[in-house]
């Protein structure tokens, strides 16, 4: 049976405003050259124009050849209520296993090919095949730091993660009618955006509590703590902090 490789990356992992983006994409290993030949990269080293160039040229193929894609829009909600007693480690090993089963059927003629997020790339690695259960254990998985950069397809990958959360935080600046910027700390036009969504009595869904900028700009607008998210669990995976130590 033809050999299939599956591509996994996120975006959005240290933003305090918006969704953390995972994708997966799962290619026939013999289409990698197809990959090479468009010139996808680490979505950081390209512009936007080329981003969404390349993004659109693979979803194209998807359509016209034998490509799935997994992805999973993570929202601060989640986020939040993961991280009452969990980490973003452990969470980004739940994601990664969700776009991995939305992407395929567990098969011994698959390799996956991640870029750990984890300082530990084996333990990531590990941690997302515990995650998958035991039916993908005949499948190669390999776990590496700047994975992106190293492997065609999980470039690609990085792309869809890319330019899924630009639209996402598009459709959120539209709804709030501000510019959120990128919802870095870093953006000045999220640092701005922020200030004034921190004035509100309640803040919006989109923001992050569990993040230290936004409690600081909650302080200097409330002389109360900022509201904490329903004790409610999205997933059936909940990774002890024990293994993360």
């Amino acid at each position: 049976m033809l050999a299939r490789h599956i591509g996994v990356d996120e975006a959005g992992r240290g933003p305090s405003i918006g969704p953390l983006v995972v994708s997966a994409l799962n290619i026939p290993e013999r289409d990698r050259s197809i990959l090479r030949d468009l010139g996808v990269d680490d979505s950081k080293n390209l512009t936007k124009k080329n981003r969404n160039r390349l993004y659109k040229e693979i979803l194209s193929y998807t359509e016209s050849l034998d490509w799935t894609i997994g992805l999973v829009i993570c929202d601060a909600r989640r986020i939040d209520e993961w991280m009452d007693d969990g980490n973003l480690n452990s969470l980004e090993v739940l994601l990664f296993s969700e776009a991995i089963g939305d992407a395929a059927e567990p098969d011994g003629n698959l390799e996956i090919f991640l870029d750990a997020c984890d300082v530990d790339e084996e333990r990531f690695g590990r941690m997302v095949s515990k995650t998958l259960g035991d039916g993908w254990l005949d499948c190669k998985i390999y776990s590496e730091h700047k994975m992106d950069s190293k492997d065609e397809v999980v470039a690609a990958a990085s792309i869809i993660a890319k330019v899924s959360r630009d639209s996402a935080m598009e459709e959120l600046s539209q709804e709030l009618n501000i510019d959120l910027g990128s919802g870095y700390p870093s953006d000045p036009k999220t640092k701005e955006a922020l200030e004034i969504l921190c004035e509100e009595e309640v803040l919006a869904d989109c923001i992050r509590r569990e993040w230290a900028n936004v409690k600081r700009a909650w302080s200097r607008n409330h002389d109360r703590p900022i509201q904490t998210r329903a004790n409610e669990r999205n997933g059936v995976f909940q990774s002890s902090l024990d293994e993360w130590e």
